[in-house]
């Protein structure tokens, strides 16, 4: 449903006065629900409610008949950040209403805090989230305020609801283990979505932007217009016209960008012969060598073109799949190609005559990826990944705060697809990869918050959290897309620019740096944190708005990257290292509020700073304080490896002398021209002797050695 081209009783209760952390609160109701949350009440209703009222000019009434309610909604969100649920009451002329309090987690109500009688006068009600079942969860998406008396109870007031952030501690703690490897990053999981609408896209401008950013992967030709595109003739549907760039001037951006490549090919209105005829040209004819491609987008949406006689059918989708691949593979055996998927398995169940039975549970479903899956398998055909989609918020719904804690739960989708492989194809699962090829924070019609700072320290946080799963591709969407400016400008959006756009970059001058969204300046920060080969390392964090995630270079420097997602406070966090003894000379880059600014302004760098230190002691315990809104990659450097030549009874010896748990190795010679690696160490304590390993007679001439990730 996306935009993709431009024409486009021992209870936990509290009453009281007190008024909690004045910072990052959500507000539900301030004399209008607000921050996208909804009204899903079954009783009688008034939210523009004139008298009485607790602040400003309106309330809700409630009136409710036997175990009605007033029920509030919001799309499912974190409430890590989170610490109580606040709201006025009132019991109007009468007072004494008995109601209850109940969280929901997606929809599954958690027990019942019961409130004490009203009374006749405004009293406010917090209820640690904690007390409601829904502390620390990634899955809250509303409560109700519901009697429980068995009768039609007087009319009763609410006003001012909100649920109040926890107030940030003085130290934050974050832990970096660099002795433990997470996986190894691929490079593709720092990749950009282009387009065939981008008129400047085979230009010097933008390949320079792509090599500034260090940029892995692409993926051609844009989204839903793949399947209504047809290679050859550069065009849509029956259209004649042809679009601004095309995959001939797509080619030339990839030779000298040596980015790897995603292709989506047309599965909605295309065959497989077309298909098959573009990999010829491409990795036979003009010899690009691109491996992976995608039969269609999103083709379980009805957002998608799809002139089959059986549209956004997961079973007609498999069938022609085998024949896609088949044919394309025929031309290219070395390819990958890869089938779309989706998590839940009753999500898009558009037809109910293929059922799928999961093998591990029994239970039957006709959701898109059980179908296709099983399908798929029937045929005795395997996709080598599978493409997953992932955007968090709907148009209009956006909220920044909310946003900031989302990507969490990239783990959950990753085992989410990962059992839905396993329990629907078996053995042969073993082999598919997961894939994201799209991500961004709102599924169409882009509001301000996707040009604005939030958006950017969502992408950090989003890459720093898929890198914890098993995805092996992340693709951001896009590179350029083009500004609307008459969607989500809301005020309660952090922001200065009136416009949305999906694009890192604006079709102007790239180097202008006014045309240089956040999310561009993160994305070419990462550069700093990670890229393919590197170990992902375990990192933690103790509070919620501040995330850490760490990675071992290939050249044995730790980068550690920070993302703090509290819009006001500065946040002091203490940095412990294990594993890891740096040297006293470290570099921090940090793109933030004041970059932001500049680029609005004119005055100062709108690109991130980078920031030399010196450790006073190196240690492994620092100290850092991160600036509000800003990401931050901490570099540092390995410790030097010290060598020692000695003799010992006749015989050369080295003594390394370094920190237990780096690894090393060391090349020695006999002679002037041979070098004979020596197994890798690990030191067990701070120092390590290792003989002449040459020959009887031969002594150690020459002596070399580095350490490794």
């Amino acid at each position: 449903m996306k935009c993709k081209y431009i024409a486009l009783l021992k209870t936990a209760l509290l009453l009281g006065t007190g008024t909690g952390p004045a910072f990052a609160d959500q507000t539900i109701y301030d004399d209008a629900l607000v921050n996208s949350w909804q009204d899903y009440g079954w009783a009688t209703l008034n939210y523009t409610n004139s008298s009485p009222v607790h602040s400003g000019t309106h309330s809700i009434s409630v009136t409710a008949g036997a175990y009605e309610a007033l029920y509030l909604h919001h799309a499912a969100f974190a409430t890590s950040g989170y610490s109580n649920l606040t709201f006025w009451i009132h019991g109007g002329t009468s007072g004494g209403q008995l109601l209850q309090v109940q969280a929901l987690l997606n929809g599954s109500a958690q027990p019942a805090t019961n409130l004490p009688p009203l009374t006749t006068s405004w009293q406010q009600i917090v209820l640690p989230l904690a007390a409601l079942g829904v502390a620390n969860k990634s899955n809250m998406d509303g409560f109700w305020i519901q009697s429980r008396s068995g009768t039609s109870i007087p009319t009763f007031y609410v006003d001012d609801i909100q649920v109040t952030s926890v107030a940030p501690p003085a130290v934050v703690h974050l832990s970096i283990v660099a002795t433990q490897t997470v996986r190894t990053v691929d490079a593709r999981v720092f990749g950009l979505n282009v387009a065939v609408w981008d008129s400047v896209l085979d230009t010097p401008n933008t390949i320079s932007l792509l090599q500034d950013m260090d940029n892995r992967a692409l993926r051609f030709p844009g989204g839903s217009l793949s399947d209504d595109y047809h290679w050859e003739t550069n065009t849509t549907g029956t259209n004649t016209w042809q679009w601004a760039s095309s995959f001939s001037k797509f080619a030339n951006v990839v030779t000298n960008t040596g980015a790897q490549v995603f292709i989506t090919v047309n599965y909605g209105s295309g065959t497989p012969a077309e298909a098959a005829a573009w990999v010829q040209n491409a990795n036979v004819t003009r010899q690009l060598g691109i491996k992976y491609w995608e039969v269609g987008n999103e083709n379980y949406g009805s957002w998608e073109t799809d002139t089959n006689s059986r549209p956004h059918d997961p079973f007609t989708y498999a069938t022609r799949f085998k024949d896609y691949a088949s044919q394309m593979k025929a031309v290219d055996p070395t390819i990958k190609v890869g089938a779309v998927g989706i998590t839940g398995e009753d999500r898009y169940a558009n037809y109910t005559d293929h059922p799928a039975t999961n093998s591990r549970t029994l239970a039957v479903h006709n959701g898109w990826t059980p179908v296709m899956l099983a399908t798929l398998k029937s045929l005795g055909v395997t996709p080598d990944f599978l493409i997953y989609h992932r955007y968090e918020q709907a148009p209009g719904a956006e909220n920044d705060a909310i946003l900031l804690q989302a990507a969490a739960t990239w783990p959950n989708d990753a085992a989410d697809l990962r059992q839905q492989l396993n329990d629907y194809l078996g053995a042969a699962a073993t082999n598919v990869e997961l894939v994201c090829t799209e991500n961004n924070s709102v599924y169409s019609n882009p509001g301000k918050q996707t040009t604005s700072l939030v958006n950017g320290l969502f992408l950090a946080d989003s890459l720093g959290h898929i890198l914890q799963t098993e995805f092996n591709a992340c693709l951001w969407w896009d590179l350029r897309n083009g500004q609307e400016s008459g969607n989500n400008n809301s005020s309660s959006l952090y922001g200065w620019r009136p416009y949305g756009d999906y694009g890192i970059t604006d079709y102007s001058n790239p180097s202008t740096p006014t045309n240089r969204y956040p999310t561009f300046h993160v994305a070419k920060l990462l550069k700093y944190f990670a890229r393919g080969g590197d170990r992902v390392v375990p990192a933690t964090s103790d509070y919620s708005l501040l995330t850490a995630f760490g990675a071992q270079r290939q050249d044995a420097s730790l980068s550690v990257l920070v993302i703090n997602k509290h819009p006001t406070a500065a946040l002091t966090a203490n940095v412990a290292l294990a594993g890891y003894l740096p040297r006293s000379n470290a570099v921090l880059y940090s793109y933030g509020i004041p970059q932001d600014n500049a680029a609005q302004s004119g005055i100062g760098s709108a690109d991130a700073v980078r920031t030399n230190l010196v450790l006073s002691p190196p240690g492994t315990n620092l100290t850092f304080t991160f600036d509000p809104y800003s990401v931050s990659v901490l570099t540092l450097n390995p410790p030097r490896l010290s060598l020692l030549p000695m003799q010992t009874n006749g015989l050369a010896q080295i003594r390394i002398l370094g920190q237990p748990g780096l690894r090393c190795v060391i090349q020695v010679s006999s002679n002037l021209v041979s070098w004979t690696p020596v197994t890798t160490n690990t030191l067990t304590g701070d120092s390590l002797d290792w003989p002449d390993p040459g020959s009887a007679g031969l002594k150690m001439r020459f002596y070399r050695a580095q350490w490794l990730p």
